[in-house]
């Protein structure tokens, strides 16, 4: 037992949970735990905002096992976090959150700086916790990373008043296994229902696994890619699960929904059997989907209330609630010793055939640059030691669609909010959580500006962050649904002043920054960026003309995918 004040009592909490870094941004209301950080071997990362502070903070998550950790002030600053939680929380990422606030007895009053955290908060995070005087600091902290990691994941707000950061406590030291151990989830299928699940799959020709955000981590990857040695049953996956298979595997059809692979949305309208491992059914695939009638499904998710809506929704023939890593080894244990196998060839060759002749493609003759062409050019240097994060907008779903990631965790972008600004904050957090990892953060121009102000973070601590700018000078994706909509009616989608951005980072001090216009640079200019030591800024200006394909039109279905112009069946013979 040992006495301290709240503040450092928390931070102590962070030092016993292994907490290696926190990003934040200080402020009045939260003095005393900076200056408690500052006694600490936890590393403070100043963001250029809070918001980017927690969008750090998450993509520590995404990209890794721990609860990635920021830490603001009060008022305007945790106010300033909402949408970053909220991103996190749709996506199912553990995070924490510290926000300082008056003292307690303040509460409620129109105290500057005050916000009612709770309030706004509640239904944008798994948990909202106002420490009051009379609350132990140290077991709601422990107790509250783990809970961020239990379950169906998400982040905790924690609103600590400044007086009860400021008034002496007693540390007690308690065992952080006390509260790991309190979530551990013990559900496992019984070799009943793992009999019933294969007694389904036997009656399938055409059988199609449907991977989710809830099998992207190590022991998730691990699992269903020994799952499919034994099986051998195509794949396709949501945008959160990307790198969960590897992408290179010639049954692996990449990403399915409005803007998948045309294989992946081609291949879906033929099984006889899905099966769905941790995914929450995004109305951007789900809404295009007429595979329930008259296909199996299957389905395995750790949210009760999603399975709810599944139920009643698709009437699954068979479920499970419970951890998808779990079930999947538990359903490969029982194939093996059962000596289970499937005799689908045929299938496996015609996901192998949609694979080949219908490859991705682009406008090769146009005079400007594509984004496709500079993701296509870049997918030819991505390995297992890529880390990739992404804006909002048609340049994350190239990358989505041509990037063939390796390796789990290993591609962070905003699935469910779609939030612009998210992809330089995020790969600060992806650096830190994998400092060897080639971090390579892909925007478009309308969303790098939304947190522009990261470039000066990157900079100023020597970051080797490598930023590839896809500038079209307008908010591509908003424009194409424009032109399909409203009769190509544009309105504030397009900026007519040209920025050169690589010069707005060579001022902050990026080692290598460099505008591309022309095609006949491109190549070398990308190999060349991606060799550059230190924080390295490529802007390659592109085509305000060019559209995004694939594409599944909104209330269409998958049958009504409309190719474009470039993308063909090619000659495999």
């Amino acid at each position: 037992m040992e006495e301290m004040n709240g503040a450092e009592v928390l931070v102590k909490c962070l030092e016993d949970l292994g907490v290696k870094h926190i990003f934040g941004y200080t402020g009045a209301a939260i003095l005393p735990v900076f200056h408690a950080l500052e006694k600490s071997d936890i590393e403070i990362v100043v963001n250029s905002n809070e918001q980017s502070c927690a969008f750090s903070a998450a993509g520590y998550s995404r990209s890794s096992n721990e609860v990635g950790v920021a830490i603001v002030t009060s008022g305007p600053a945790i106010t300033n976090t909402l949408t970053s939680v909220a991103d996190a929380y749709g996506d199912s990422i553990p995070l924490l959150v510290f926000a300082g606030q008056v003292p307690e007895h303040k509460i409620g009053t129109d105290s500057f700086q005050h916000i009612n955290v709770k309030g706004i908060f509640g239904d944008a995070a798994k948990k909202v916790i106002q420490l009051s005087n009379g609350d132990d600091i140290e077991s709601i902290v422990k107790d509250a990373y783990y809970f961020a990691k239990s379950g169906k994941p998400g982040p905790v707000v924690i609103d600590v008043p400044l007086d009860k950061q400021q008034k002496i406590h007693e540390y007690m030291g308690m065992n952080i296994l006390r509260f790991e151990e309190s979530y551990h989830d013990d559900r496992h299928l019984s070799d009943e229902q793992c009999d019933e699940f294969f007694q389904l799959l036997a009656r399938s020709k055409r059988p199609l696994l449907y991977l989710g955000g809830g099998l992207n981590s190590e022991a998730g990857s691990h699992a269903i890619r020994e799952f499919n040695e034994q099986l051998g049953i195509p794949s396709v996956n949501t945008l959160m699960a990307k790198g969960v298979v590897d992408e290179r595997d010639g049954m692996n059809m990449g990403m399915l929904g409005m803007f998948g692979t045309p294989y992946a949305n081609m291949l879906i309208q033929e099984n006889d059997f899905f099966f769905a491992i941790g995914v929450r059914w995004d109305d951007r695939v789900a809404e295009k989907v007429g595979f329930a009638i008259g296909t199996d499904v299957a389905y395995i998710d750790i949210n009760p209330e999603k399975m709810h809506q599944i139920k009643i929704e698709r009437g699954p023939k068979f479920t499970f609630i419970g951890d998808a890593p779990t079930a999947i080894r538990d359903l490969l244990n029982y194939a093996k010793k059962h000596n289970i196998t499937l005799d689908i060839n045929q299938w496996q060759e015609r996901a192998r055939f949609l694979k080949r002749s219908w490859p991705l493609d682009y406008n090769r003759e146009s005079q400007f640059i594509q984004s496709a062409e500079v993701m296509s050019m870049l997918a030819d240097y991505v390995d297992s030691n890529t880390r990739i994060t992404t804006g909002v907008g048609n340049q994350q779903m190239l990358a989505a669609q041509h990037l063939s990631m390796q390796k789990e965790k290993s591609f962070m972008s905003s699935g469910s909010f779609g939030t612009m600004g998210f992809s330089m904050p995020t790969a600060i957090g992806v650096h830190y959580a994998n400092p060897n990892a080639k971090v390579i953060a892909i925007d478009g121009d309308g969303s790098l500006k939304m947190n522009l102000g990261e470039l000066h973070t990157i900079a100023s601590l020597d970051m080797p962050v490598k930023i590839l700018l896809l500038n079209n000078q307008s908010d591509g994706m908003v424009q194409n649904l424009q032109d399909a909509a409203y009769d190509g009616i544009r309105t504030a989608t397009q900026r007519q002043k040209d920025v050169h951005f690589a010069e707005i980072a060579h001022s902050f001090g990026f080692s290598y920054a460099k505008r591309i216009s022309d095609r006949k640079d491109l190549k070398q200019g990308i190999e060349d960026f991606l060799n550059s030591e230190g924080p390295c800024f490529l802007e390659v200006c592109t085509d305000r003309e060019e559209v995004l394909y694939p594409k599944v039109p909104a209330g269409g279905a998958y049958k009504d995918m409309i190719l474009g112009p470039y993308i063909k069946q090619i000659d495999i013979a």
